[in-house]
């Protein structure tokens, strides 16, 4: 079986002439001889596949960025040889590789020039652990907030559509953030999703004590969607491109619209730069919260969250696949969500 898929990796590519193993502090990389060009240079070739959501792909990059930049290395990401579950069959902006969907590329040098040098490391598609200096929430490390915001520029149609969407969203109103996860962060994930009720509830407090104009409401569960606007009404703005369902597998896989997982990746791509801009920012846990954070596109910004811990922290039920659900239905002096009450009667318009 690994030969097989080795074998199929490969054949998406140029085949390496020379290839052995050396290590390096933290990692073992791959040394891979393709050709002869920049016998002066050392590429250190960024790839996950088929990776995570595009923020944990990012995180994931960022990383690797600072490796290659201790190491002196030339990093370049390679989203088209290696692709991850955003790529489209045929070309988006001119290009197979998905990165490029989004981000401008890290590196002067092509990818064909890359694959033609003498000098080139793969890496290998692990997440590695703090130990190892690898951090999946940014935050919690300078050294990729500085990267992040020093090397990762938007492609220059996503900036100007961003813009556009600022001036809709953001500029000349005050405007609350919420980024409501659902989906499979109610059974998958380590972190406790907040309930609807949880959030309504939040969202009210919130608006007694500040004077929001508006909520810009992220969220890629159809039932939180309908829940929130049902509430709050035409105070609720969101972006209408946006594709929400009752399940990860009803939005990952619904190909009835073109070019559908690139615009997955633009759309949560967008969204989450405009909660960066927000006034107020509402969110739990997640990948977009972090990058959000680290861009700190308004230095102004009052930040909120729901905490309902993970998981594994709940000694009950400890990692049962439905324990979101057995928390949501018990009251709370039996163990359910804090503030987990239906919310009263509407309170803003």
């Amino acid at each position: 079986m690994k030969k097989f898929i080795k074998k199929v990796i490969y054949q998406r590519f140029y085949k390496p002439i020379i290839e052995k193993k050396i290590n390096l502090p933290k990692s073992k990389f791959y040394f891979k001889k393709f050709g002869n060009l920049n016998p002066d240079k050392i590429f250190y070739v960024i790839q996950r596949t088929p990776g995570f959501g595009l923020f944990s792909n990012l995180s994931f990059v960022l990383n690797h960025i600072k490796i290659a930049k201790n190491f002196g290395f030339i990093p370049i990401i390679d989203m088209e040889n290696f692709p991850s579950i955003y790529n489209e069959k045929k070309k988006i902006l001119n290009t197979l590789n998905s990165w490029e969907y989004y981000f401008e590329q890290i590196s002067n040098n092509t990818l064909d020039e890359v694959y033609k040098s003498k000098n080139v490391i793969l890496t290998e598609n692990n997440f590695y652990s703090k130990d190892e200096d690898f951090f999946a929430n940014i935050t919690e490390s300078k050294d990729l907030v500085k990267i992040l915001r020093n090397y990762i520029r938007l492609k220059n149609s996503k900036y100007k559509l961003l813009n556009h969407l600022k001036k809709k969203f953001i500029d000349n109103k005050k405007t609350l953030g919420v980024h409501f996860r659902g989906t499979t962060y109610k059974t998958a994930g380590v972190v406790f999703a907040a309930t609807i009720n949880q959030m309504i509830n939040k969202i009210n407090k919130i608006l007694e004590e500040n004077k929001y104009d508006k909520i810009f409401l992220v969220t890629e569960d159809l039932k939180n969607f309908n829940s929130i606007i049902n509430y709050f009404g035409d105070k609720v703005m969101f972006l209408n491109t946006s594709l929400r369902g009752n399940s990860d597998l009803e939005v990952w896989d619904n190909y009835s619209r073109n070019r559908h997982r690139y615009k997955l990746g633009r759309d949560i791509l967008l969204e989450t730069y405009l909660l960066s801009y927000c006034e107020g920012y509402l969110d739990i846990d997640t990948n977009p919260r972090e990058i959000a954070h680290a861009l700190n596109l308004n230095t102004n910004q009052k930040r909120y969250t729901i905490d309902n811990g993970h998981n594994k922290s709940w000694p009950i039920f400890n990692h049962i696949k439905y324990s979101w659900y057995i928390r949501n239905f018990l009251p709370e002096r039996f163990g359910g969500f804090l503030n987990n009450s239906k919310p009263g009667k509407k309170k803003f318009k």
